[in-house]
C-alpha cells in the first residue's frame, strides 16, 4: 500500500469516529452512571391519585386562571393596505 493510501484510509477512519462520537461517547462514557442513577430516582416516585371532588376542583380552579389572564388583540395587518 502506497503512503497516500494510508492516509486517505487515516483520514476516513477519524471523520467516522468524529461523525458518530456522540453516540459512541453514550455507550463508553461516564454518561451510564448517570443514566443509572436516574433510573434509580425514578424508581422511588411514587404516582399519588386524587378523589372525584379533587379533580374537579383543580379543573375549576384552571378554568378560573385561564379566564383571568390578559388576552392581546392580534394586531392589525397594515402592511396589506397600500
Amino acid at each position: 500500500m502506497g503512503i497516500l493510501a494510508v492516509v486517505f484510509l487515516t483520514c476516513a477512519v477519524l471523520l467516522v469516529v468524529g461523525a458518530e462520537w456522540p453516540r459512541l461517547a453514550g455507550r463508553l462514557g461516564s454518561d451510564g452512571r448517570a443514566a443509572r442513577s436516574r433510573r434509580r430516582r425514578k424508581a422511588e416516585l411514587t404516582l399519588i391519585t386524587g378523589e372525584e371532588g379533587d379533580q374537579e376542583d383543580f379543573a375549576a380552579s384552571v378554568e378560573r386562571d385561564l379566564a383571568s389572564l390578559p388576552v392581546i388583540d392580534a394586531p392589525d395587518d397594515r402592511s396589506s393596505r397600500r
